[in-house]
Formats: C-alpha cells, sequence, structure tokens
C-alpha cells in the first residue's frame, strides 16, 4: 500500500477553522480561552476535504515520487529554482505571483513537498486563462486548463533546438561541439495537444504541422478528460462515442475515420491510430541508430533515464547498465541527429500523445523519418506516397511486417529499408488534413467569409443544407463527424434533395447522399461565368475588364455532369456529352471513394470490369472510348494519357496565341494562385522569380481566357479522366481549335452514352 500523503499542519488547521466558524456563525477568534482549550483536536476521519480520497491516491500527491523526493538529498534541502515551479507547491506559488513576488519567474528555492489543493485552487489560478509556452507562444482564452498547461508543456520546444542548431553553425551532418541531448521533459500534454499552436515538436522548415487538436466540445479540455483531482479518465464517458470502449486500455484501439490512411505503411488501417504512431517511432529509432552509426561514426543507444542517449560501445543496438552513465552520455549530435533524437523523445514521453494530438506527433515522426532517410542516402526515394495509391495495400517487399520485425529489418541492414519507408503517410486525406491551406488559409483573419465557409469550415455545409445561405464560420480542423451527418439521428447523412450549380443548373445525384459531394465539388464557376465576364468584348481584343477565371479544385461533380452542368466553358455552336452514367453498382461518389480518405478500392471495385487494375495507376490504362483524340496516331493508350497530351497541347497554342497574336508571352504554374504569370524570358517555364502577384499576367482576350479556363479546368480535376472523359476531351479539342491550331487529325467525341 502507497502511504498517505498527510496534508500540513497549516491546511488542516484552515480547514478546520473555517468548518467551525461555519457552524457557530461566528470567527474562531471570538472564543473564550477555556473553550479552545476543551476543543476536540481535528483529524481526517472529521474533516471534510473536498476530493480528498481522489487526490491523496493521485500522482500529485505520491509521497514517493522521484517528481517530490529527487531534492530530498540536497544541502540545503530544497528544489531549485530551474524545478521548483512544477515540483513544489511553494514554488508554483512563487511561479503565479501568489506570495507577491513577480509572475511568471521563481525567484528562490522552494521547500519540496507534493501538490496541495491550494497549489491549484487559489486567487490567482481561478482567473488565469493564459500560458507561455516553451517555444514563447502564448496561448490566451484558456479556462481552467491553463492551470494544467503550466506543469504540463515540456521544459524545451522546437525552438530550443533550433536555437542550438544556430548558435553551433555547423552543416547538417557535422559534428556539434559538445552539444548533449535536448530532453523536452516528461508528459508534456499541453504541447502535444496544441501541436504547431504552441511548437513542441521540432518542426522542419516549409513543412506545415497540425494545430490543436479539437476533440469534441464536451471533451475538449484537460479536466473534462481527466478527473482534475484523481487524473484518471472515465473510459464509459469515451464510450458514448468510441463504441468497444470498456478499459482505458482500449483507448488505444481507437481510431476515428478521419484517420482512415495508413501511416506507418504496414497496410493495415484497423488498428489504433496508438499503434501507428508507436510504429513511426520504432521506424525513426531504427534511423537513428543507423544515422549514428553510418553518418556520424559512433553508434547510439537509448535508456529510459536521464541523459537517454548514451554511446552504444559494444554496438549491440541496446544499452546496457554498463553503458547507462553519464559519463557515456552520446554528445556526438549533428544538428541533424540533434533533432530526430528531440523528436523521438517528444512523440515517447507523452504517453497519451496518440489521444492529445497523434496527428502532429506523426508528423514531426516523420518528417525526422524523412530527414535521416535522405541523409543515408535514400533521398531520391518517394517518401510521400502517391495520393493515387490505394490505402490499405499491403506491404509487398516487407510482407506486412509488425513492428519487432521492422525494427530487427533496419537493425540488421546497412541501408535503408525502402520497401518500409516508402509506404508511409504523413497527412491526412484531404477532407482532414488539417495543416492544409484548405483549412489553414484563414486563420489569420480568425474566421472563413460566408463565400468559402461552406467547403473550408466544418460547420459550414450543414449550415448551408440547414438554411440554403451562408454565414462566416470559425476555422476547423477540417471536417467533422457532423459535417456530412446528424449526430441525433444516429449519424445518419444530412439530406438535400439537389444541388444547384454555378450554371444555375439544378442536378441531383438521387438518394444515394452524393448531392452532399456535389456541393463543394462542383466547382465555382461555369460557361456562364466566362460569357458574362467577356461581354461584348470582341475575341482578339485585349482588354482591362478581363482577368482569369478560376473554376477552383476537384470540380469532379461538375464534369461527371458535363453539359448539363456547364463547369466548362462550352464553345456557341458545339454539343456536349452530359452525364456519364458508368456502372450502376459504382455510378456515385461514394461507391467508387471512400467517403472518409477518398481513397478507391481497386481490388473490389474496378477490378471485376477492368482486367489488369491493380492499382489506382492502373486506371490510367484503360480505355473505355475508341478515337485518336490526341491526334498522335495511338489508340491503344489509355484515355488518361490521349488528355494528358491534349492538355499540353492546350499550352502550347496559348503559349504561341499569347506570344505571337496578344505580344506578351504567358506561363503556368499550378501551385500559385492567379496561376497565370508573364513569362518575361520566353522559356516557357514559370521560374521562381517570374511566379508572383506583380507579375500576374493581365493583358488578355476572351479567346485567350476562354482556353486558359478550360485548360484550368482539365488540370483541377485531376480524375476527370474517369468521372467524364469524353466531356474533359471536347473542352479540351474545341479550346484548341479556337486558338487556330490543325485539329483534322484529332477525334472529338458525340455523344456515346
Amino acid at each position: 500500500m502507497r502511504p498517505i500523503a498527510f496534508l500540513p499542519v497549516f491546511v488542516v488547521l484552515a480547514v478546520g477553522i473555517g468548518m467551525i466558524a461555519a457552524n457557530t456563525g461566528g470567527s474562531p477568534a471570538g472564543l473564550t480561552a477555556s473553550a479552545q482549550a476543551q476543543a476536540p483536536i481535528l483529524t481526517y476521519d472529521q474533516l471534510e476535504i473536498p476530493f480528498f480520497d481522489a487526490w491523496v491516491r493521485s500522482p500529485h500527491a505520491d509521497l514517493t515520487s522521484l517528481s517530490f523526493t529527487y531534492w530530498n538529498s540536497t544541502d540545503p534541502l530544497a528544489v531549485p529554482t530551474t524545478c521548483a515551479k512544477c515540483h513544489s507547491n511553494q514554488g508554483f506559488h512563487d511561479f503565479i505571483g501568489l506570495d507577491g513576488s513577480q509572475a511568471g519567474v521563481v525567484d528562490e528555492p522552494a521547500a519540496p513537498g507534493i501538490l496541495q489543493c491550494t497549489t491549484c485552487h487559489n486567487d490567482v489560478t481561478v482567473a488565469k486563462a493564459e500560458v507561455v509556452m516553451p517555444s514563447g507562444e502564448l496561448l490566451t482564452g484558456l479556462g481552467r486548463e491553463a492551470v494544467c498547461m503550466e506543469c504540463h508543456q515540456g521544459r524545451q520546444s522546437g525552438v530550443s533546438v533550433a536555437g542550438a542548431i544556430e548558435r553551433a553553425g555547423v552543416d547538417h551532418d557535422a559534428v556539434m561541439d559538445a552539444q548533449g541531448f535536448l530532453n523536452i521533459h516528461y508528459y508534456a500534454a499541453a504541447a502535444t495537444l496544441y501541436g504547431a499552436d504552441a511548437g513542441g515538436g521540432f518542426e522542419y522548415p516549409g513543412k506545415r504541422y497540425e494545430p490543436r487538436f479539437e476533440h469534441v466540445s464536451e471533451f475538449a479540455t484537460c479536466q473534462t478528460c481527466h478527473d482534475p483531482h484523481s487524473l484518471q479518465l472515465d473510459a464509459a464517458s469515451c464510450a458514448t462515442c468510441h463504441t468497444g470502449v470498456e478499459t482505458v486500455a482500449d483507448l488505444k484501439d481507437i481510431r476515428m475515420p478521419g484517420s482512415f490512411v495508413d501511416y506507418d505503411g504496414d497496410g493495415d488501417i484497423t488498428t489504433g491510430i496508438y499503434y501507428e504512431l508507436s510504429n513511426l517511432r520504432s521506424i525513426l529509432f531504427g534511423l537513428i541508430q543507423q544515422y549514428a552509426a553510418d553518418v556520424v561514426g559512433r553508434p547510439i543507444g537509448y535508456a529510459d533515464g536521464n541523459p537517454y542517449y548514451f554511446f552504444d560501445l559494444d554496438g549491440d543496438g541496446q544499452i546496457s547498465r554498463e553503458e547507462q552513465t553519464r559519463a557515456n552520455a552520446y554528445n556526438t549530435f549533428t544538428p541533424r541527429l540533434l533533432a530526430a533524437a528531440y523528436n523521438y523523445q517528444v512523440a515517447k514521453k507523452d504517453p497519451g500523445g496518440y489521444a492529445h494530438n497523434a496527428k502532429y506527433l506523426i508528423q514531426i515522426v516523420y518528417d525526422s523519418i524523412e530527414d535521416l532517410a535522405g541523409a543515408l542516402g535514400a533521398n531520391t526515394m518517394a517518401l510521400t506516397r502517391p495520393g493515387d495509391e490505394p490505402a490499405g495495400e499491403f506491404l509487398a517487399s516487407a510482407g506486412g511486417l509488425d513492428v519487432a520485425s521492422l525494427r530487427d529489418a533496419l537493425a540488421l541492414t546497412q541501408v535503408v529499408d525502402l520497401g518500409v519507408i516508402e509506404r508511409l503517410h504523413r497527412d491526412d486525406a484531404g477532407h482532414f488534413d488539417a495543416a492544409s491551406q484548405a483549412w489553414r488559409y484563414w486563420d489569420g483573419a480568425g474566421a472563413v467569409p460566408a463565400t468559402c465557409s461552406t467547403c473550408h469550415a466544418g460547420g459550414g455545409l450543414p449550415f448551408f443544407v440547414a438554411n440554403g445561405v451562408q454565414i462566416a464560420h470559425a476555422p476547423t480542423q477540417g471536417m467533422q463527424c457532423t459535417t456530412c451527418h446528424v449526430a441525433e439521428d444516429d449519424f445518419g447523412l444530412l439530406e438535400i434533395a439537389s444541388v444547384r450549380f454555378p450554371s444555375g443548373a439544378d442536378l441531383s445525384f438521387g438518394t444515394s447522399g452524393d448531392n452532399l459531394c456535389a456541393v463543394c465539388h462542383q466547382g465555382r464557376a461555369s460557361t456562364g461565368t466566362v460569357d458574362a465576364r467577356i461581354g461584348a468584348i470582341e475575341d482578339d481584343v485585349v482588354s482591362d475588364r478581363l482577368g482569369f477565371i478560376n473554376v477552383h479544385y476537384f470540380s469532379a461533380a461538375a464534369s461527371r455532369f458535363g453539359g448539363e452542368a456547364m463547369g466548362g466553358y462550352q464553345y456557341a455552336g458545339q454539343d456536349y456529352v452530359g452525364f456519364w452514367p458508368h456502372d450502376p453498382d459504382v455510378g456515385t461518389c461514394t461507391q467508387c471513394h471512400d467517403p472518409h480518405n477518398q481513397q478507391i478500392d481497386i481490388v473490389s471495385t474496378c477490378s471485376d470490369c477492368h482486367a489488369g487494375v491493380a492499382t489506382v495507376a492502373d486506371l490510367r490504362d484503360i480505355r473505355e472510348f475508341p478515337g485518336d483524340f490526341d491526334g498522335d496516331g495511338d489508340e491503344s493508350v489509355g484515355t488518361y494519357y490521349e488528355i494528358y497530351a491534349m492538355v499540353n497541347m492546350l499550352n502550347e497554342a496559348m503559349q504561341a496565341y499569347a506570344r505571337d497574336v496578344v505580344g506578351t508571352p504567358i506561363v503556368y504554374s499550378s501551385a500559385a494562385h492567379p496561376y497565370f504569370y508573364i513569362d518575361a524570358n520566353g522559356n516557357g517555364v514559370a521560374d521562381p522569380e517570374e511566379i508572383n502577384r506583380g507579375n500576374m499576367y493581365a493583358t488578355w482576350t476572351p479567346r485567350l481566357l476562354r482556353a486558359a479556363y478550360n485548360y484550368q479546368y482539365a488540370k483541377k480535376d485531376t480524375g476527370g479522366y474517369a468521372h467524364n472523359s469524353q466531356y474533359i476531351i471536347q473542352l479540351l479539342h474545341d479550346s484548341i481549335a479556337d486558338l487556330g491550331w490543325d485539329v483534322s487529325g484529332m477525334h472529338r467525341p458525340s455523344d456515346p452514352f
């Protein structure tokens, strides 16, 4: 049995005096000396201290814990200022200024002792609403969790690591002078929870990271998940949404639909997110050891005790008791190794990190893996799996190895196991990729405007379905369950009878639920939009009234409905195909795409009819309709490649027209709005110095604008070759012809449906 932690006498007296005052209706100071002498000695049995039983058995009151006993042998007996904030009741009071000292610093060493009632319950903490994280980031608007976050924030940050690297001033793979390991410290749950908003992990330059994890509002703070006194979790509360959860251990098996991505590359997206993170962390550690041995030339090992990383003197991959000494602490870190070792520790030392913000930890671990793998000579590999590769594809080269086998494979080889690493995933599918621009673009503004919020805020779509109009919404971390589902109705789909497209056409996929998909995957412009911009301007006249019109992205529903939706620019006098029916068993969005990860189940969906299809890439080889669409004389290639060739032809035609007719060369960049720029050096390539708003293309004619609109339309529906290939080909064919190119050898589809 653990020792019971006794409250200091002054706390007991304070509580007892308060009780007497309440019972007598007066002040204890008014008692006579005789009455005071006859007063009974108060014991815990006689006092009703709120939540005492929960607190006294919690880690915060553990008299045996090193968290509170580490300094018992010091002389003088005191917790130093660097530690007292979180390891002493007195030190925390000093830090928050409750003792009258300056808030935000600990002025003096503090008396050792467990946390007490008044540690967290006092006049300062009750009003506390902000916290400064070790990165320097100020988190505001907090509630009572601000008190928890002061001590569960860690003691280092990505900024600390970046600072050490900058001070060292050496190349990524050069040894830093006498640089020891930087430890985030323990249970840094707040740093994990707030992700990129707190900067607890080392975040690699040029990468975007998951911000604060948004759980459901009823369980969004420290105290709504953890009992604030016992610190325990109530698994029964989790079971409300997470079926199958009966014990805290069952939480490791949770995996929500927004996480149906194969992060660890083992081919299984059904295991709990805990195991995905654990497997990634193991892969990272294998690479840390491999890098230290092969690049630094000094093998490294890890032991669960400060300073954690030690020289692996015998090279066996383990740290023995003899090797686990401070004199053997690893101190030949390179910047690359220090960053990776730090991120490994960040992911390891928050044991609840998989619940606090698994996506952030996955990202920093993945990026560390990527960085080390590149340094080990594997920098030519595709670390990010192609977006069209199906989730759930088993590792052909690793045979579905478990984590132990993965580590063994890495430890026994001198080169990176590409069969494992190239199948890792960093980010979620687009609907849940909280680090992407689709969800983060409006963070600075603090609101997603009404013109964008239907599709770029978690609450936007249900608001639009319910009200038929839109308002601004707060930014969210991607879609939510209630974006498409009704929580009060056993999570049935929101119902919408039809969808109005930008052309004004009201169209419907029927009762499949795909009308919800079509609301956001319809584009934001149409033939009518372009015609309205052009008005009566002559085809080859440059006008400052004109400007590029962007259809927007992934307008799959508009492509599917073809000429009925008029999503592309449809030239006057031409006929365009309508809705592409496909096979009725796979005729809707969600019959082809998983609605949560947007992936396609190739094996059971496509291969039944399309022989030879084993991966998504194989879909490009399918040829449903005859005709030499691109005029190259080859009708054996897949329709995808016909469209690809036509897109390139249209780009050449636009460049020739802009150069020869308009007099201002044009160039396209798919990654930067507004996409079309002046080709200042005339090399046909969007050079970095040309991609800026000051250089955007502004000498449009109606003919060039129509062609550019269709070019973008074909580029931005990446699955257009499957959604409605004949419509896409018609748009491209007519645009090329309108620019004056000879299309006599190119077949233009008629209505084949």
